[in-house]
């Protein structure tokens, strides 16, 4: 006998989360309509995720929030929480309903890398996400997509330690050294 799967709207996988059949902490993230287990985080991506947004904080300044792995609403069967999303608006606006779009998305991969460079990527393009940044743990690279369109994202460049890159929502223009993103003990 085939198993069967079952799709799931983003209206019923908040309903379970509000039950408690999901729990609020799990490591779960709903995508295109599948509950998908998220790579259990250790000590170099969690330390990694709290650098880059420190870093984004400072670059994105006054009226934007700086979201560290909070849901953001894609479409109909999409909710997923990227390690970060740069949100137009102050951390208040956003207690009634998750964020639709984002000035800037980040995920920090090391065992997910190909799995945000296809899934991740293919969904943030079809959302409309400008900016989507792959934080690449296993080569030290960042990988920088833009342009987004239904089919992915028509600008992909991946800058070493000693680039800059300038995040296109970022009022200041401020430009960031690849370096910093990554630990100062492990930069190479």
């Amino acid at each position: 006998m085939a198993s069967a799967s079952r799709n799931f709207s983003r209206v019923e996988y908040d309903k379970m989360i509000d039950a408690g059949i999901l729990g609020e902490d799990e490591h779960i993230e709903l995508i295109d309509g599948s509950i998908v287990a998220m790579s259990p985080e250790g000590p170099e991506h969690a330390g990694t995720i709290d650098l880059c947004a420190e870093i984004l904080r400072r670059a994105f300044g006054p009226g934007f929030t700086v979201r560290v792995q909070h849901p953001i609403v894609i479409d109909p069967d999409g909710e997923p929480e990227p390690d970060i999303a740069v949100v137009a608006g102050e951390p208040g606006e956003h207690i009634e309903a998750h964020p639709r779009t984002a000035a800037l998305v980040v995920e920090v991969a090391r065992s997910s890398l190909d799995y945000d460079r296809a899934q991740k990527a293919r969904l943030y393009a079809r959302a409309g996400m400008p900016e989507f940044w792959i934080v690449n743990l296993r080569d030290r690279r960042v990988e920088v997509h833009r342009g987004p369109t239904a089919a992915g994202y028509g600008m992909i460049a991946s800058l070493a330690p000693g680039d800059e890159i300038v995040p296109m929502g970022s009022p200041a223009r401020t430009s960031i050294d690849v370096a910093r993103l990554f630990s100062p003990r492990l930069r190479p």
